[in-house]
């Protein structure tokens, strides 16, 4: 077989240009922070901008502090810790559209491409509502005048 079919990938560059938020959502579990701290280091490795969001859905909404530079260090020390490190908490303003269109805006002022939402059943189905209206809260932001459409 030719190599060219089976390229061997480069993880350092397979990130580049892209930036991943790692949100925990709903009651804490055995896991968590294992799970925030592989893809915080998988992230990393790969080359992207990695981001944590403290406190669940609504540090999405709320932005600002919530949302925070992630480091290799920062996950250092963190797997013998119980619940999560960087909170849940339940929101009801996300599941407002309102809730979602800041949410939305917050993640498009930092360039953020990618969403890693490590939960339950709700928590998934918050991320699979978001995802589905993600084209049209992004509508609802250029509306707004918040965001323009750039390629």
């Amino acid at each position: 077989m030719s190599s060219d079919l089976h390229p061997t990938l480069d993880p350092t560059k397979m990130g580049l240009g892209r930036s991943i938020a790692v949100l925990t959502s709903g009651g804490d579990a055995q896991g968590m922070n294992a799970a925030v701290r592989a893809t915080v280091r998988v992230g990393l490795y790969t080359g992207a901008k990695v981001y944590f969001v403290h406190e669940g859905y609504q540090g999405l909404v709320d932005g600002g502090d919530n949302i925070r530079l992630a480091t290799w260090e920062s996950v250092s020390m963190m797997l013998q810790l119980g619940g999560t490190v960087i909170g849940s908490a339940r929101s009801k303003d996300f599941r407002t559209r309102e809730g979602r269109t800041k949410a939305a805006c917050n993640l498009v002022k930092l360039g953020i491409t990618n969403l890693c939402v490590i939960g339950g059943d709700g928590s998934l189905t918050g991320a699979d509502a978001f995802r589905s209206e993600w084209s049209g809260l992004l509508g609802d932001l250029v509306t707004a005048g918040k965001q323009t459409w750039r390629l």
